[in-house]
């Protein structure tokens, strides 16, 4: 929990580029502006040592287990451009490794985005905010969650994740929280819109339950 947040922790193998032309960023970009303003996504100095938070990704095509997410640190951006997006071409969370091109090094929180698409043929998009609201009522709301002993963006996540799925947990609600991961809540979905109203439904519920 009090680790340094943002760190990439897994092995990355990264090619530098331009971000190919297949590389829509218009919908990231779009839902990723209304959960800057509500500061699910973003960057403050008296939060997780002032370090960026929350990040976006979206599967490409035809590769099903690729996908373009939006670049490490760059929390602090209300708008990001093509150089500030990355796509992961390969990654196996089991062995923590990423191989990885474009003009911004993945988020830190690639590996989980990984297991998610990996186990889920489903998702096609994945939403990780920091939300304190829905995090502390985890439990209260009965969301599905990895535990606190398990660390961000490690090997652990990856497999917790995993036990998420087989579970069958996560057919019920497209949602978890990291309880290792202060204020770290995943959502998924078909598209972005629907991973993003799974989020802000918790959010709701979450408010409600602390008036």
């Amino acid at each position: 929990m009090n680790e340094a947040e943002g760190v990439i922790k897994y092995q990355l193998e990264h090619e530098y580029g331009p971000l190919p032309t297949k590389a829509d960023i218009r919908q990231i970009n779009a839902w990723r502006a209304v959960l800057f303003r509500l500061k699910l996504i973003g960057q403050t100095p008296d939060k997780y040592q002032g370090l960026g938070y929350g990040n976006i990704s979206q599967r490409l095509w035809p590769n099903p287990l690729s996908f373009l997410i939006t670049g490490t640190q760059t929390g602090h951006f209300e708008h990001l451009g093509p150089e500030q997006f990355a796509i992961v071409d390969f990654a196996n969370p089991s062995e923590n490794v990423i191989h990885s091109s474009g003009p911004c090094k993945p988020s830190s929180e690639a590996l989980t985005h990984a297991s998610v698409y990996l186990h889920n043929a489903k998702a096609q998009a994945i939403i990780h905010v920091h939300c304190p609201e829905i995090w502390r009522n985890t439990h209260a709301l009965n969301i599905p969650h990895t535990d606190a002993d398990v660390p961000y963006g490690s090997i652990k996540m990856a497999e917790a994740v995993q036990n998420l799925f087989a579970s069958n947990r996560l057919d019920e609600t497209a949602a978890f929280s990291m309880l290792g991961h202060e204020d770290g809540v995943v959502s998924f979905g078909n598209t972005l819109k629907d991973a993003a109203i799974v989020l802000l439904s918790l959010l709701a519920q979450a408010l409600a339950i602390e008036q």
